[in-house]
């Protein structure tokens, strides 16, 4: 039982990383009525962590093989911890924005070491055992987000998400400080610090612009000076990156078709799948009533259906090609989403969405398998290790940029929605912030205007979500191609089955590579 305490280490920091991605979506009226804030705010509460578990997540790596993975890890607990407190005391939304912030740091150095950790930790046979529970525990954590998070809130209020981290992380540590060694990369390389800046500052830059569209229009000043500075300090990574003599990110890598398609894939999946939850979430609470465990519940259907596909997909997609496989999903994303869309009309409650909810589901298990494995075959063994936290990266950057782009569109729908109501400018921003409810207190009679401004606001966030889907789907069917039998990418050829169980391999073998 002793030797399993390493994996009980690492998948302890692994779920709560990964359900606090999610966990918010339910908690976010929550907030915004404790804490009387608009819309944009809430946007960067779930943006605000991810953005920079993105932007980090490589640098991390780089960090943990000089000074070591364990002490990285321990560090990114601790960071986690104290953050994860302080986000729970926050009075204002500032405080609790940069909080999450901060909380992202500490996720980005738990989720670089964990496969460096596994894979120093446990050999052979254990190493596969040890890596198909790390990706179950990985798969359950979207699962247990919303439902975590709407039991907590509507039992102990929205600050307990972020407190329930404070036992967990305890554990961890104990449980790494007692069973898990240290290790450090033999011959380690520098640090890529303007990598890094530039990576950040572009990714948080664009995001900025996007969520301010919103809010003054596409074409404003504000909106195009923060678009261009985004673009600038992208400009710069790709010289710090072409110049570097040990870049964060290889951009030779994406002269490789299939790395580049996995790439697209992996960004406009998370954009597609997930990133409207937190818009379906504050219809369901404010207009709709629910509590956030009953918003919860209506979520799962998605949730649910991903983890039971991903769980057979070895079994039932064996032979398929991962390209199908990848690209069959994302169009099952975006044909979800869109059904979600076409379903929903004005006074129509939740069920209207979980046959589009359990489509997308489909597709969320059918194509995560596949994208690891594809991505580690579409590079040299010597890159797997950046190749693996380009494609967790690009997952993070896609849900960041996902919530701030269908915010946008789901602000600007709930202002046409309105059109014709005779409401006063600003009513769009009131229902967005989560006042719905307040407005249905005060005047019954205004449901039937509300009720068709949150439907306007969410088709175009279905509609987009599903344009995003069926372009990645295109991306892959373009980009992604099959690799030779006996080739690097063998693995990656073989199908959904082929690819889980290569993705487990791949990430053995750059753990290992990093561990010796």
């Amino acid at each position: 039982m002793r030797k399993w305490l390493p994996l009980a280490a690492v998948c302890l920091g692994a779920f709560m990383l990964l359900v606090d991605v999610t966990i918010v979506t339910v908690a976010l009226p929550d907030m915004a009525s404790d804490m009387e804030t608009g819309f944009a705010a809430l946007q960067w509460v779930m943006d605000g962590y991810a953005l920079a578990l993105a932007a980090l997540l490589l640098g991390a790596g780089s960090l943990a093989d000089r000074i070591g993975r364990r002490s990285v890890y321990l560090g990114g607990l601790a960071l986690f911890a104290v953050s994860s407190l302080a986000c729970g005391l926050a009075e204002g939304p500032g405080a609790l924005i940069a909080f999450r912030a901060v909380q992202g740091v500490g996720a980005a150095a738990m989720f670089a070491t964990t496969m460096a950790l596994l894979s120093q930790a446990y050999q052979g046979r254990d190493r596969g055992v040890a890596f198909g529970v790390w990706g179950a525990v990985s798969g359950a954590a979207a699962a247990a987000g919303p439902i975590l998070g709407g039991l907590l809130t509507e039992q102990f209020g929205w600050r307990w998400i972020f407190f329930v981290n404070l036992p967990v992380c305890a554990l961890a540590v104990y449980v790494t400080l007692k069973a898990v060694a240290e290790s450090r990369a033999p011959h380690t390389q520098g640090l890529d610090l303007p990598g890094m800046a530039a990576f950040t500052a572009g990714a948080g830059l664009v995001t900025y612009a996007l969520i301010r569209a919103g809010e003054d229009g596409w074409s404003a000043p504000v909106t195009l000076v923060l678009f261009g500075l985004g673009a600038a300090a992208f400009a710069v990574f790709t010289v710090a990156e072409l110049r570097s003599p040990h870049p964060m990110l290889d951009l030779s890598l994406f002269r490789d078709r299939t790395f580049t398609g996995v790439m697209a894939a992996a960004l406009l999946l998370s954009g597609a799948a997930f990133s409207y939850l937190m818009y379906v979430s504050l219809w369901l609470q404010s207009v709709e009533g629910m509590g956030p465990v009953g918003a919860g519940l209506v979520l799962v259907p998605l949730s649910l259906a991903a983890f039971l596909v991903s769980a057979a997909a070895g079994r039932l997609l064996q032979g398929v090609p991962a390209r199908l496989t990848i690209g069959g999903g994302l169009l099952l994303i975006g044909a979800g989403a869109l059904l979600q869309g076409w379903m929903l009309d004005a006074g129509d409650g939740w069920p209207a969405l979980v046959p589009g909810l359990v489509l997308t589901g489909v597709g969320v298990g059918a194509a995560l398998p596949p994208l690891a494995a594809t991505v580690m075959g579409s590079v040299a063994p010597a890159r797997a290790g950046m190749a693996g936290g380009a494609l967790n990266a690009a997952r993070q950057l896609g849900m960041a940029f996902g919530v701030a782009v269908l915010g946008s569109l789901f602000h600007t729908g709930l202002a046409d929605g309105l059109a014709g109501s005779g409401q006063a400018d600003g009513t769009a921003e009131v229902l967005a912030s989560g006042g719905a409810g307040r407005l249905l207190a005060a005047a019954p009679a205004a449901r039937s205007w509300i009720e068709e401004a949150f439907a306007s606001g969410l088709r175009d966030t279905f509609t987009a979500s599903g344009v995003m889907g069926l372009l990645g789907a295109l991306a892959v069917v373009l980009l992604v191609r099959p690799r030779p039998a006996n080739g690097a990418g063998a693995g990656a050829a073989q199908g959904a089955g082929g690819a889980v169980s290569g993705a487990r391999e791949a990430a053995a073998q750059a753990g290992e590579r990093a561990a010796a």
